[in-house]
C-alpha cells in the first residue's frame, strides 16, 4: 500500500527544490523551462516526476546535480543532503557527486566508457572521493557487482561494457551510482531501452537497494506502469510546472488534473490475463476460402555470419500473415523478432526455409527481381529522427520510394506527398520543412506517410512508438489503426511493448532464442498464456495500476521461483 510522505518536522529531505526556476538564454528569446516548483524526496521514497518530452523533468533534475549548460537563468533553491546546491562553486559541486547525489542515466552504454574496463570504472570514483585504493577499490567494486546481482563479478570485472547485456550494463550504472553510498539517486529513464523483463528485473534492484541503503530516488519516466511498480508519490509536471502531486494511488487511480487525466488516457492497457494456463482456448477462427496471404515463413532458418562463424538468430520458425490483418512478434531483446523483420526487407539472407511476399520465395529471386517484390513492402522504423535525411525537406522524405523505384512525375509525387500528408493528419505547409523543425510524433507520422508511398502490400512497423511519449504514441497507434482499415495492407508488428500489440494485432507470435513458443490469437495469447515463457513476459510487463501492479509482481515471483525449483 502506498504511503504519504512523512513531515518535513519528522526527518530531513533526502533531496528538495524550493521555488526552482530555470530558463535558457537562446539566439532568439528566453525559454522558461522549469516556473519555479517546489517537491521534497525523503530517505528510503521514490517520488516520481511524470510528464512528457519538454515537460520540464530533465531540466530540474539536471539542475539537482549541477550539470545545467551556460546558458541557463537558475533562481530558488535546490537542497541535496541540507545543502543548496543552486550557485554553489564547481569544485563543491564536484565533491557532492557520488558521494550525495548521483544520477542513473536513460541509456547505459553512453553512460558508460567502452575503452575502459568495469572494474577501472567502478574503483575512479571511489579513488576520486578518497575513500578506498588499489586492493581496496577493487573489493568493493566487485561487493557492487555481487549486489546489482551480476554473475561471476571476479571474473567480470575485468570485462568491458561491450561484453555485457543491455541490462547489466544498466545495473552496473546503477553499481557506479550506488558506489559512494549517496543520499539520493536521480534515475532518468532508467528502463526505457530494456525489455519487460529485464525492465522488472532492474525495477526489483532500485526498490530493494531503496530499503536496503535508506536512499531517495527521483525517478523521471513516462512510463505510468514503472510508475505504479516503484513509485511512494508522484508529481506530475506540464510545461514547466508541477500541476499534480500525491500518492501513486491518488494520483494514478484518482487524478485531479485534466492533463493527468489525458496522460493516463493514453496508456495502452493490457487486459487482464489468466497466468494459470487452466483456461480452455475458444474454436479456431474459420479459414476464409478467399484469404489472401500477403506473408508467409515456413521453417525459416536465418543466420549471422561472424567471422565465419554462423550464428542461428531465427530457428525453424512458421507463420502466416493475410492481407488486411496485423501480426504482432514479441520476445525479449536476442529473441530474432526484428532479425526476421530484417529478411523481409531484404537485408538479410535466407539461410533455409520459406519467406514468401504474396507466394514469391524472396530467397530464390535475382536482385532485380528482389527490387520489384520490395516497392510493395513499406516499412516504418524505431526511431524516427534517424530514419529521415536532415537535408531533405518534408516533401522529398515523403516521395523518396518513388524517386527509387521511379515511379511518377515531379507534379505526380508532389500530389501524392499531399494526400499522405492529409492522410497522417498534418497540414500540407510541412511540405517544405526539414525534419528537425517537427516534435518526434510528427516526425513518426511522417515515416508511416512514406511508408505508404507506393501504396505497400505489406508493411513492416519495428519499435515504431518506443521512442515517443504516451499521448504521442496514443495518436500514432490510432493511426496506424484507421490506415490499416482504410488501405487494408498486411502489417507485420514488431515490439516488446505488450499492450501496443494487444491493442493492434490480430493475431501474436511469441519468440524466445529464435524459436517460436507459442503463436495464436491476441485473445488466447495474451489474455490466457499456455507457455511459461509468455507468463513470465506477461507478468513483467508494468500496468498503471497500483494494486495490480503488485499482484502482477508477486505472479511473476511465484513463477520465477516456480522455474528455479524446476532447473
Amino acid at each position: 500500500m502506498s504511503i504519504s510522505a512523512p513531515s518535513a518536522e519528522s526527518r530531513a529531505t533526502a533531496l528538495s527544490f524550493e521555488n526552482l526556476t530555470v530558463s535558457f538564454e537562446t539566439e532568439f528569446s528566453e525559454v522558461h523551462a522549469v516556473k519555479g516548483i517546489s517537491l521534497e524526496v525523503y530517505p528510503g521514497e521514490v517520488v516520481a516526476l511524470v510528464g512528457e518530452s519538454g515537460s520540464g523533468k530533465s531540466v530540474t533534475s539536471t539542475a539537482a546535480i549541477g550539470l545545467l549548460p551556460s546558458n541557463a537563468n537558475i533562481s530558488g533553491k535546490a537542497f541535496v543532503g541540507g545543502v543548496n546546491v543552486v550557485g554553489l562553486a564547481e569544485n563543491k559541486m564536484r565533491k557532492m557527486r557520488a558521494t550525495e547525489i548521483a544520477m542513473v542515466f536513460q541509456e547505459p552504454m553512453t553512460a558508460l566508457n567502452p575503452v575502459l574496463t568495469v572494474e577501472r570504472q567502478l574503483t575512479e570514483s571511489l579513488e576520486l572521493h578518497g575513500l578506498a585504493y588499489g586492493k581496496e577499490a577493487t573489493a568493493r567494486a566487485i561487493e557492487l557487482l555481487k549486489l546489482v546481482g551480476i554473475p561471476d563479478p571476479h571474473k567480470r570485472i575485468k570485462q568491458y561494457p561491450h561484453q555485457f547485456s543491455g541490462g547489466q550494463r544498466q545495473r552496473i550504472v546503477i553499481a557506479m551510482a550506488i558506489s559512494c553510498d549517496p543520499k539520493v539517486i536521480i534515475a532518468d529513464e532508467p528502463t526505457t531501452a530494456l525489455d519487460v523483463t529485464v525492465q522488472a528485473e532492474i525495477l526489483d534492484l532500485l526498490r530493494e537497494l531503496k530499503d536496503k541503503l535508506n536512499t531517495g530516488i527521483l525517478l523521471i519516466t513516462h512510463n505510468m506502469g514503472v510508475v505504479a511498480d516503484l513509485a511512494d508519490r508522484v508529481a506530475v509536471m506540464f510545461h514547466g510546472s508541477l500541476v499534480e502531486t500525491g500518492t501513486v494511488d491518488q494520483v494514478l487511480n484518482r487524478p485531479q488534473h485534466d492533463y493527468t487525466k489525458k496522460l493516463l488516457a493514453s496508456v495502452p492497457r493490457l487486459a487482464a490475463v489468466d497466468v494459470t494456463g487452466t483456461w480452455t482456448p475458444a474454436p479456431p477462427d474459420p479459414v476464409s476460402l478467399d484469404r489472401e496471404l500477403v506473408l508467409e515463413a515456413k521453417n525459416l532458418v536465418l543466420e549471422y555470419d561472424m567471422r565465419g562463424t554462423k550464428f542461428r538468430a531465427v530457428d525453424d520458425l512458421s507463420f502466416e500473415l493475410e492481407r488486411g490483418k496485423i501480426l504482432g512478434i514479441v520476445g525479449e531483446s536476442g529473441s530474432g523478432k526484428s532479425t526476421v523483420a530484417k529478411a523481409v526487407l531484404g537485408l538479410l539472407p535466407v539461410a533455409s526455409g520459406v519467406l514468401a511476399v504474396q507466394g514469391t520465395n524472396l530467397a530464390s529471386l535475382r536482385p532485380k527481381e528482389s527490387r520489384a517484390i520490395r516497392s510493395k513492402i513499406g516499412v516504418i522504423f524505431q526511431d524516427p529522427a534517424a530514419s529521415l535525411n536532415p537535408r531533405f525537406p518534408i516533401g522529398d522524405c515523403i516521395t523518396e520510394p518513388m524517386v527509387v523505384h521511379k515511379v511518377g512525375t515531379r507534379a505526380e509525387r508532389i500530389k501524392r506527398a499531399e494526400e499522405l500528408l492529409d492522410a497522417v493528419h498534418l497540414p500540407r505547409t510541412v511540405i517544405n520543412r526539414y525534419p528537425h523543425e517537427l516534435s518526434g510524433g510528427q516526425r513518426q507520422r511522417i515515416c508511416i506517410a512514406r511508408a505508404l508511398t507506393l501504396d505497400p502490400e505489406l508493411l513492416i512497423a519495428d519499435e515504431p512508438t518506443s521512442a515517443l511519449d504516451v499521448s504521442v504514441q496514443a495518436a500514432v497507434l490510432e493511426m496506424i489503426q484507421e490506415l490499416q482499415s482504410r488501405y487494408e495492407f498486411a502489417c507485420l508488428f514488431v515490439s516488446h511493448d505488450l499492450a501496443v500489440v494487444d491493442l493492434l494485432a490480430h493475431h501474436v507470435v511469441v519468440m524466445k532464442d529464435g524459436k517460436a513458443v507459442e503463436q495464436g490469437r491476441v485473445s488466447d495469447v495474451l489474455h490466457s498464456p499456455q507457455h511459461d515463457y509468455t507468463r513470465k513476459l506477461l507478468a513483467a510487463a508494468p500496468v498503471p495500476e497500483p494494486r495490480e501492479q503488485a499482484e502482477r509482481r508477486e505472479a511473476r515471483r511465484l513463477l520465477l521461483s516456480a522455474e528455479a525449483q524446476q532447473n
